[in-house]
């Protein structure tokens, strides 16, 4: 499935009355839930992650408020539409042999018409960028190795 095709399936499932989608076909799978309480977690869990939205505030709450590392690779905590830089026009948070702060934000992944900045996760230096702009990503997907 392309990029636009799961932006279109995203808007209709928030604009629908369904509280829940779970697709899967070859090697894709898309997880979509309205229905998610702040700190509760869902039956489908993938790498002990799981964001939800708190329907009072319309926040994308992230039960890990930073990306996990797994050794020096960083892993995406939500599925999302990953954005390498803040705006078309501006330069990328970082590029390779960048050193990095633990706290600096070095991606924006948007999440349910959620714009969620993605911190570094740990200090050191970007040795890799594993995805390209707008990519989709899921759960635990490679972003960036950091040394």
């Amino acid at each position: 499935m392309d990029f636009k095709g799961i932006r279109d399936l995203v808007k209709q499932f928030d604009d629908s009355s369904l509280t829940e989608l779970d697709l899967r076909k070859a090697d894709f799978e898309l997880y979509l839930n309205k229905n998610l309480q702040p700190g509760r977690k869902s039956d489908f869990s993938r790498k002990d992650s799981v964001s939800s939205v708190d329907k009072e505030s319309s926040k994308v709450n992230i039960e890990t408020n930073s990306p996990q590392i797994q050794e020096d690779v960083m892993v995406s905590p939500i599925v999302g539409v990953v954005y390498l830089q803040p705006s078309p026009d501006d330069s990328p948070y970082v590029v390779v042999g960048e050193s990095v702060e633990a706290n600096q934000t070095i991606c924006i992944i948007e999440a349910m018409k959620m714009m969620n900045e993605i911190p570094a996760g740990r200090a050191g230096v970007v040795t890799e960028i594993f995805v390209e702009n707008e990519q989709v990503v899921g759960i635990g997907d490679p972003l960036f190795q950091i040394h």
